[in-house]
């Protein structure tokens, strides 16, 4: 009894478990990585060397200029891109410049089978990453995307083709998230939209919809967006933890989504929700890809959970006696903690292994943190979504699976985002 209170007093403070960065630890998920997906080299456990300023280097509302990609942020194409490729497969990564993106980046890149398109807002940071990370050269290219700006989406597709021209990209992981908890008023987009909705959800929604039709001449193509348990209300952390995912009728979508409107349910602005509500449309997204455009594509479309890392920028914002004892209490007490590496082994094995060639799957590890970890016999907390145990197929709420919010939801963010008709994937299923 007294467990369960500290587990729901602690928890209900994080207001989230959500992916950043962490470090590297060992697990079975490492196993599966180096044995049966990337037997040409081990992954990375070196962590990017990062200042406290880098480190926190997130959007913030202070930290906010206003406008967040200029004209003359557009990158000159790079070209030749296929000599560069080669044989390899070749995947794209957003936020793959610090913790869970760019601890994928490197497991997959490691490997010697992809080459790695890092898509991030500070391209320098990224090539510094890359290289304290051990990356090896000729294995990942920096390219400016900033998800704050659909001009900024669409000028990163328009690089991206130039570079790859006639080859197919063969995987896409949408990781990158904007979390602001705190902030008592919403931050903007560069198109109006509140910035956890706008970068989270409609960045990554352009983004998808302009690259699905190069991905389907691609064989054993994926896309991936990462998920969250705080958007999934039959967990600890997203059914226990105020406030609630709820998309409600959309009626935020419905009057446009954008400024004075903040959320997706029409109601005053609430930071640590709009990040939940975010997280509900990627997994939502994932589902309405599957629905329409699988069986014409092939594309295998999935989201998944990596576990919590508890050392996550996304805390930066949580009192100092909350930074040291999360982590510590994650590990011990709710069996939810994962590392930074085992968390990015996690996403590249989503990519990579061919047991996940499965479409329309929310893939967990260790128990999905449906549940407080039990302890085993081996003295670790088992069952909360944390380090070790195998992959399996998790079951998202019943509010994710909503094929009528998922249907309105989607055509509201085509409208929002201004996708045309003409520039959808063909094959589309309504």
């Amino acid at each position: 009894m007294l467990r369960s209170l500290a587990v729901a007093a602690l928890v209900a403070s994080a207001a989230a478990f959500a992916p950043s960065s962490f470090e590297h630890g060992a697990s079975a998920t490492k196993q599966a990585v180096k044995s049966s997906l990337f037997n040409k080299a081990a992954p990375s456990t070196v962590e990017p060397k990062q200042s406290p300023t880098e480190l926190c280097a997130m959007l913030t509302q202070t930290e906010l200029p206003e406008k967040l990609y200029f004209k003359q942020d557009k990158e000159l194409p790079k070209v030749l891109g296929g000599l560069q490729i080669g044989l390899r497969k070749l995947v794209v990564i957003t936020g793959a410049s610090s913790g869970l993106g760019a601890n994928c980046a490197a497991s997959l890149a490691k490997t010697g089978d992809y080459f790695v398109i890092m898509a991030v807002r500070d391209t320098e940071k990224a090539k510094r990453v890359a290289k304290e990370m051990n990356m090896p050269d000729g294995s990942y290219l920096t390219m400016k995307l900033e998800l704050g700006s659909l001009q900024s989406v669409r000028d990163f597709v328009a690089n991206l083709k130039a570079f790859k021209s006639i080859r197919p990209l063969n995987h896409l992981i949408c990781n990158a998230a904007v979390y602001l908890p705190t902030d008592p008023q919403p931050a903007w987009t560069d198109d109006g939209f509140e910035m956890s909705m706008g970068v989270n959800h409609f960045g990554h929604f352009l983004l998808v919809n302009l690259l699905l039709d190069d991905m389907s001449a691609a064989k054993d193509a994926r896309l991936c967006i990462v998920g969250s348990i705080t958007g999934n209300t039959n967990t600890v952390g997203g059914g226990l933890v105020y406030p609630q995912a709820d998309l409600a009728k959309l009626q935020g979508f419905e009057k446009g989504a954008k400024n004075p409107i903040a959320m997706v349910d029409g109601k005053p602005f609430f930071g640590a929700k709009a990040y939940k509500d975010s997280k509900v449309c990627n997994m939502m997204t994932v589902s309405e890809l599957h629905r329409r455009y699988h069986d014409s594509t092939g594309i295998v479309f999935s989201s998944m959970y990596p576990g919590c890392i508890a050392e996550t920028a996304l805390f930066r914002e949580k009192r100092t006696w909350f930074r040291k004892a999360f982590p510590w209490f994650m590990k011990y007490v709710t069996g939810g903690y994962v590392s930074m590496g085992e968390a990015g082994d996690r996403l590249a094995q989503v990519i990579a292994d061919p047991n996940c060639q499965k479409s329309n799957v929310y893939w967990s590890w260790n128990g999905g943190a449906k549940s407080v970890g039990r302890w085993s016999e081996d003295g670790k907390p088992t069952g909360a979504g944390g380090a070790g145990g195998e992959i399996f197929e998790n079951e998202q709420s019943d509010a994710v699976r909503d094929l009528d919010t998922s249907v309105k939801m989607w055509d509201l963010s085509k409208e929002a985002v201004g996708l045309t008709d003409k520039e959808m994937c063909k094959g589309q299923k309504k």
